[in-house]
């Protein structure tokens, strides 16, 4: 990644949190949107930008979403427009009933007030040309987000982190803790709100940061340090794992069709590691990201990937996970099944199945020669009302070429017939007895051209 020429200013003379912009601002970056929410964080990273815009060519905008979660909310956004008005920057501020969001789309506050400040931002963003999306996020934000996905199971790519910069987002304080943020504010004499929420123990953030926190900094006092440096550690292995991950991941699509389709046998080729990131990227490709998505989800599609059984399902946040024989079928949600159905098949004429294909049929003296969307049947040996239905429970037939009697049921397993086609596939009955499982294999009743009369041709289109 390139970075600006230092070189431009007097680089020495600033401070650690004016470096840390100028040290991870992407080359010829010159648009930012400021995302300000009036606490002490977003204050001093507006005020340090400014502090080096000059030198660095930065256009600036604000933008502030007000949540309308506390009372106190306006305030917040009185302040940050005052504030704008004050430095001279553009202002761009939005309400938001963020607890209707979260009782309409049963997520916690947190999550719903999360989603919609980065629509809002995304949005501005668009609207304003800019090229990056700057957030305040610091050091101690950075363990407290470690130790919450630690806490709820992420693997290895969750406890990487956030980073210094991710596509449009840009967290340049990431490398500076909120000790220096506060000397910052103090000798600037910066004024800022306060946001009570962050005090509340409701939210397991405040007792990470209010009780976790604190007695691991007792035992050791460099803890921040610590975890700060293996996520950046974890950030550098995932950079080679994504690396990895897209030389090998086209290699294991069978299908984009009706979903995402991958190679079972493939999959299990692969180093158990690698194996479970492809996984991972499977889940993202399909679902768009992997909010919600924790280790113990990955390992039940590692499950369901290794499993006894070739047909089986399983429902996890966002998406629908199944094995089918051997492949593995990702959707985002599960596919609707087919209504049964029982019709009668005109002769000669045209049936329209419920999946829109068509079955069509005529009478003709001679025969025509079978495939395996054409059968072809002794008409003197049909009953006079002929059906076409689904597969039921317990459906019985006696395979031409085949002694006996084979469940149905067995033959769609032999012939790996997925569970979503197995009703789909008609069946042409004469009274109880199955004459052609269709496009799939005729029975040995009513074979034409033994008694040289009529015979009933039935085509699939």
């Amino acid at each position: 990644m390139e970075y600006i020429n230092q070189g431009s200013f007097e680089y020495m003379k600033l401070s650690h949190l004016e470096k840390s912009i100028v040290d991870t601002i992407p080359h010829e970056t010159v648009r930012l949107l400021v995302a300000v929410s009036g606490g002490v964080d977003s204050v001093v990273l507006l005020h340090a930008l400014c502090s080096v815009a000059e030198s660095l060519n930065l256009s600036l905008q604000v933008a502030h979403l007000d949540h309308q979660i506390r009372q106190e909310s306006a305030i917040d956004a009185d302040f940050v427009r005052d504030l704008c008005v004050q430095w001279e920057l553009p202002c761009h501020i939005e309400a938001c009933a963020v607890p209707a969001l979260a009782e309409q789309g049963k997520l916690s506050l947190e999550m719903a007030g999360r989603q919609a400040r980065r629509e809002f931002l995304q949005r501005v963003a668009k609207q304003t040309d800019a090229e990056r999306i700057v957030l305040a996020h610091h050091q101690d934000d950075q363990v407290e987000t470690f130790m919450l996905r630690l806490l709820r199971g992420s693997g290895q790519s969750g406890l990487a982190a956030m980073r210094v910069l991710q596509e449009i987002w840009w967290r340049p304080l990431l490398g500076c803790s909120r000790g220096e943020i506060l000397e910052y504010a103090r000798q600037r004499k910066l004024g800022w709100v306060e946001d009570q929420s962050n005090s509340d123990p409701a939210f397991l953030r405040n007792r990470l940061r209010g009780q976790l926190l604190p007695q691991l900094r007792e035992i050791n006092p460099r803890i921040d340090n610590h975890i700060a440096g293996l996520t950046q550690q974890f950030q550098s292995e995932e950079d080679y794992w994504q690396e990895l991950i897209g030389q090998k991941f086209a290699d294991l699509v069978v299908s984009y069709e009706d979903g995402l389709r991958l190679s079972r046998p493939l999959l299990l080729a692969q180093h158990p590691a690698l194996r479970l990131r492809l996984l991972r990227e499977a889940l993202r490709q399909l679902r768009g990201d992997l909010q919600k998505i924790e280790s113990v989800h990955l390992r039940a599609v590692e499950g369901l990937l290794a499993g006894q059984r070739v047909q089986a399902q399983l429902d996890l946040p966002g998406c629908w996970v199944a094995r089918r024989y051997e492949t593995l079928w990702l959707r985002d949600v599960a596919p609707e099944e087919l209504s049964s159905f029982d019709l009668s098949l005109p002769i000669p004429g045209e049936l329209e199945l419920p999946d829109g294909r068509v079955l069509c049929t005529c009478l003709q003296d001679e025969q025509g020669g079978e495939s395996a969307n054409v059968a072809e049947f002794s008409f003197a040996d049909l009953a006079q009302s002929l059906r076409v239905r689904c597969w039921r429970a317990g459906d019985r037939f006696e395979p031409q070429g085949m002694a006996g009697h084979k469940k149905l049921k067995n033959f769609f397993a032999d012939n790996r017939v997925e569970r979503e086609d197995r009703l789909r596939i008609p069946l042409l009955v004469s009274e109880n007895t199955i004459l052609w499982v269709v496009g799939r294999r005729r029975s040995h009743h009513a074979v034409s051209g033994h008694d040289g009369g009529k015979v009933l041709r039935v085509e699939l289109l």
